[in-house]
């Protein structure tokens, strides 16, 4: 697993190992002492090829959880190429049987530089040798997501709120719990080739919409003055002085929101047998608690 430290990862390590999984991770540096989980570390470093054949050794399912748009890198996209193209290879070499890739909606029209990199990271990791399956979510809602983050300390720090025009883009925002039910049920999905999979969440809100819901959940009201003029890179500068959310991300995940972001079907969903999925109203309450 690439990116087992992060938001997706901390959750889904103990979710594939009470599963029975052997599960390796990928550390740019030794570990100072045993996982007390039982989890191989490995060191690997994305952008150097030559560490990957040993980190990728013995396993079955590489689950790519890695993106570099919050290291400040105004070459993100060309990082997240690299690193792709270099574990797609790797892979095949190593004998991996499927990769496993959570990445962003597609937008209906131009996507903002940090949706064009996830799709393209998708499309490059789908054209390898290995069969690979493409998650795409939009919103994940849980305790230490970016995108969670931002509303959340727009809806619970702000008692008035300019509502800028992108805040009436709809999305299906999706549970953590149901992210990463979807990742582990994709690493054994029966498939001929690579394909890509939208997951959303049960419901199709707002921006407007899931601040109003948040704000209720911590009993506040959430009161806005509609603002056309304030455009989704003025916003980015604004949320500076708002969201603990690093500001180059926050950056680039409102600049992804001028449009809606909405699933191209439940497909995925149907294969497993549509699972009920997490409201968004339970999905924020737990995001809440576990603040």
């Amino acid at each position: 697993m690439t990116g087992a430290t992060g938001f997706i990862g901390r959750a889904l390590v103990p979710a594939l190992l009470a599963r029975g999984f052997h599960v390796s991770a990928a550390s740019r540096r030794p570990r100072a002492s045993a996982d007390p989980l039982g989890v191989d570390w490995r060191v690997c470093d994305l952008l150097q090829p030559a560490s990957l054949q040993s980190a990728l050794a013995g396993a079955s399912v590489a689950f790519y959880l890695v993106h570099s748009m919050g290291t400040g890198s105004s070459s993100f996209r060309e990082l997240e190429r690299r690193a792709a193209l270099a574990f797609a290879s790797a892979a095949a070499s190593a004998g991996v049987e499927r990769i496993v890739y959570l990445g962003g909606p597609a937008p209906p029209h131009e996507p903002s530089e940090h949706l064009r990199s996830r799709l393209e990271v998708g499309e490059i990791l789908r054209s390898g040798s290995v069969k690979a399956v493409e998650l795409r979510a939009s919103m994940v809602i849980g305790p230490g997501s970016a995108s969670w983050q931002i509303v959340r300390d727009l809806a619970v720090r702000l008692p008035v709120m300019v509502l800028p025009r992108w805040l009436g883009s709809r999305t299906r925002p999706v549970a953590l719990e149901d992210v990463i039910h979807a990742l582990i049920a994709a690493a054994g999905l029966p498939i001929e080739g690579s394909e890509w999979f939208d997951v959303p969440g049960p419901e199709t809100l707002s921006g407007q919409q899931i601040l109003e819901r948040i704000a209720a959940l911590r009993g506040r009201r959430f009161l806005a003055l509609k603002v056309p003029f304030l455009t989704p890179r003025l916003s980015a500068l604004w949320l500076r002085l708002i969201t603990r959310t690093d500001f180059a991300v926050a950056r680039e995940l409102v600049l992804g929101l001028q449009e809606d972001l909405l699933p191209k079907d439940d497909r995925f969903w149907e294969l497993l047998g549509r699972p009920e999925l997490t409201s968004f109203d339970d999905a924020a309450r737990r995001a809440l608690a576990a603040e």
